[in-house]
């Protein structure tokens, strides 16, 4: 069981530039062991163990949140196999390291109290961090889709880049990207339940085809009580905007046959397809369309005479 403990995976000691690797017995602890002081420096580009105390988290971590469980469960899995992935980490400077992806991983050997873990080297200025971290999370890890929100947002806004190309970073079309910053316009309350998986991407969506935060927010409250399915939330924005419409425009008054006549008379004489439209107080409104310059000249005309 011991040679299981240190394992980091299979054929990743080959990659290691270690050779006091080598020397290591069968009887150490199930930790790894810590670096040797005469250890050479991890090579950029390359996969070495690194003392975690010479690493540091990333600033620009998307994920802000991390499922307990879930945690634990990667935890057994390091102290029972070791790291099978390598974290990404940028060199910072002499011995030390910050996280570019792998925070989950790293978190979990900070709980198995690991002494050092596997790491992938590279050299990454703030924006291109921001991006690896982003791209990488958002493609490895299970993060939530607020959190994948918010991470797009991140990259249009402190990277400078557009939809279309957020896509093309991240290997999505830019419909989906726009499907997902649109979370960001729920209210707060719906935007937690996002975050904690209480309601799915397709209920977040049917969400937003309604017009008033108030409505969203009682939609939603319905989702949770009556366990509504997306094609349900999605009837009752449906019909929720068709009063919406129906306010905005009240049943007009119908023509009588003598108004309707004159329509149509209307019609021949302007060679248009004239609109007499009347409300209840008798007021209305008599519509002309044309079809070109020419055909309003002739209109304008025919009005003059």
């Amino acid at each position: 069981m011991a040679a299981k403990k240190n394992a980091l995976g299979k054929g990743l000691g080959a990659l290691l530039d270690n050779s006091s690797n080598n020397s290591t017995n069968e009887n150490s602890s199930s930790k790894q062991s810590s670096l040797n002081s005469d250890k050479p420096t991890p090579i950029v580009g390359g996969v070495a163990s690194v003392s975690i105390n010479q690493i540091e988290a990333n600033p620009f971590q998307p994920r802000t949140h991390f499922e307990k469980e879930a945690l634990e469960e990667l935890t057994d899995s390091i102290k029972e196999h070791g790291i099978i992935q390598p974290i990404t980490v940028r060199k910072l400077g002499a011995n030390k390291y910050q996280i570019i992806s792998g925070e989950r991983r790293f978190r979990a050997s900070q709980l198995a109290e690991l002494e050092e873990v596997p790491v992938y080297v590279r050299i990454a200025n703030d924006q291109t961090m921001l991006e690896m971290a982003i791209i990488e999370n958002v493609q490895r890890e299970d993060l939530n889709a607020l959190e994948i929100a918010i991470s797009y947002q991140r990259l249009i806004d402190e990277c400078n880049i557009t939809q279309e190309k957020v896509g093309e970073r991240v290997g999505k079309s830019r419909a989906s990207i726009t499907n997902y910053l649109r979370l960001l316009n729920l209210p707060s309350e719906i935007q937690v339940a996002i975050r904690d998986k209480k309601i799915s991407m397709g209920h977040a969506r049917a969400l937003l085809s309604f017009t008033k935060e108030e409505e969203k927010i009682k939609a939603y409250r319905q989702i949770l009580d009556n366990n509504l399915s997306v094609r349900a939330v999605e009837e009752l924005a449906k019909r929720s905007k068709e009063a919406i419409s129906s306010n905005k425009n009240p049943t007009k008054n119908k023509l009588s046959l003598r108004e309707k006549r004159l329509q149509e008379d209307l019609s021949f004489h302007f060679n248009s397809k004239i609109k007499i439209a009347k409300k209840e107080d008798g007021k209305g409104i008599i519509s002309i369309p044309f079809s070109n310059e020419e055909h309003l000249e002739k209109i304008l005309a025919l009005l003059d005479s």
